[in-house]
């Protein structure tokens, strides 16, 4: 009897041994073939051009921590930041050197269940690891997750990054603890991570009021809107309806529309001719939300670990997964470009403060006599800047455009909070060893920034950026420690 029993487990163990091994089988004909992604992203060309990146980085930290900073701190740049209607991504919200070394952002946005977890697994090939994001037909994720490089894999609170220095989510902080207990990081060793961060968002429920997530979701999404490179917007063709959240988002992702992709995922789930109509349908609802001359980049697939449906428009699906990886690829490519045209613009904006600010000290010093009150005198400069020629003269002299400058009504703010007092004019701001803070700034904004921007690209040279005309350099306050 003994014997029949185990002649019956041995027939057992080998039935499920063959099973497996069918599945097994089964499985990588089923898998799609992933070898495009690493060819398409050139993953495998990375070392030598690593050394030139992190060199540029530490140049660009240089540059910003000797010319750009001091200005930013003499004239309190990011207090006027913080009264900003508009805000967007700024330098020097919390962690500045998080900022610049930070790698170009991916994010994806979108409906819940369209696939937006399914599509970053498939890109890093994290399937039946212990590390893939969770999926399903019903919402699965609640949480912001970061996925980023690390030495080792490990997920990591939200609480840690944002306490974390070294990283740049600390401004996180401000939209409190109960939003840090829904952010997430994963940490893993993977070469694509090497190059860029993804960020996966919760989906979008129109018929959850954002009150009951338990931290302002729209605001968590606007600070990744704003640093985010490339941002993909994610669709799948049962999930078309333009809900209010929905609505929100587009109004937030407003004047980012070179970052934006529309995806249109599982695709394959759809005969040729109801695609079409999805399509058109999917343009028909976003129309209304997207108010620009050129649409966005729609791009048409299923982003997911296994092949395509038997047939469907394979050849059209796999075309459009190849372009929409050379999409990131540039995004990756042009980082280092565009870190340094994003700290120039930002050296701009700080200049026209402290212009600003400059003028409102002079404007005040010549509208002060003996017997004046000088808070009625500022007073009345701060509620009608347009009455002593502020603004004006700021776009007189310096070459400035108007639609750089700030508003108005933040320095009625900024000045509520930083007495005028408080602020030295900039012919003031001049040391005999270390030169004027104006010049520093100005020889950033018109040589060194485009200098190493040539460095990295030799074979181009940056088109006008060595003039003032260009970058509105204007009138320079003289360096009273100099003899000329």
């Amino acid at each position: 009897m003994k014997g029949i029993v185990s002649i019956c487990c041995f027939f057992s163990l080998l039935v499920l041994a063959l099973a497996e091994e069918e599945v097994e089988d089964v499985l990588s004909h089923i898998l799609r073939d992933r070898s495009h992604i690493d060819e398409t992203l050139r993953l495998a060309s990375e070392e030598n051009a690593a050394e030139h990146y992190h060199a540029a980085i530490q140049k660009l930290r240089k540059i910003y921590h000797s010319a750009i900073k001091p200005m930013e701190q003499a004239y309190k740049y990011n207090e006027l930041r913080a009264h900003e209607i508009s805000g967007g991504r700024t330098l020097g919200d919390g962690n500045t050197d998080g900022e610049i070394t930070s790698k170009p952002m991916v994010l994806f946005l979108g409906p819940w269940s369209v696939g937006k977890s399914s599509m970053i697994n498939y890109l890093l090939g994290l399937k039946d690891s212990p590390y893939q994001l969770y999926t399903g037909a019903e919402p699965t994720t609640s949480e912001f997750t970061v996925i980023m490089h690390g030495e080792k894999t490990r997920s990591i609170e939200g609480i840690v990054m944002a306490a974390d220095s070294s990283r740049s989510f600390s401004p996180l902080e401000k939209f409190g603890q109960s939003f840090l207990e829904k952010l997430i990081g994963i940490e893993m060793p993977h070469k694509l991570l090497e190059r860029v961060t993804f960020v996966d968002t919760p989906g979008i429920i129109e018929n959850r009021k954002q009150q009951e997530r338990g931290y302002p979701f729209n605001d968590v999404c606007q600070w990744f809107i704003d640093r985010a490179d490339l941002i993909f917007v994610t669709f799948d063709p049962t999930k078309l309806d333009v809900g209010l959240e929905l609505e929100m988002l587009f109004r937030q992702l407003k004047g980012r529309e070179s970052q934006i992709r529309i995806i249109l995922n599982k695709a394959d789930n759809l005969a040729t001719q109801d695609l079409m109509r999805v399509y058109g349908a999917l343009f028909w609802s976003l129309a209304p939300l997207i108010n620009v001359t050129e649409p966005p980049r729609v791009y048409v697939s299923s982003f997911w670990p296994f092949d395509y449906a038997p047939d469907t428009s394979r050849e059209l699906f796999k075309r459009e997964e190849i372009s929409l990886l050379e999409d990131l690829n540039q995004v990756i490519e042009n980082r280092m470009e565009n870190k340094i045209a994003f700290i120039r613009q930002h050296a701009i904006r700080v200049r026209i403060h402290a212009l600003l600010v400059d003028r409102y000290v002079q404007t005040f010093k010549d509208k002060m006599s003996y017997f004046s009150d000088p808070d009625l005198v500022f007073k009345e400069i701060v509620d009608d800047p347009d009455k002593f020629f502020i603004f004006k003269s700021i776009l007189a002299k310096t070459n400035v455009s108007k639609f750089d400058l700030p508003n108005r009504e933040a320095y009625q703010d900024f000045f509520g909070v930083n007495p005028i007092g408080s602020f030295k004019s900039l012919s003031a701001q001049c040391s005999y060893s270390g030169g004027c803070l104006l010049d520093k700034i100005e020889k950033a904004i018109t040589s060194e920034l485009p200098g190493l921007l040539s460095s990295i690209n030799p074979g181009k040279a940056p088109p006008g950026l060595s003039s003032c005309e260009a970058t509105g350099c204007g009138d320079k306050p003289k360096n009273r420690y100099r003899k000329n």
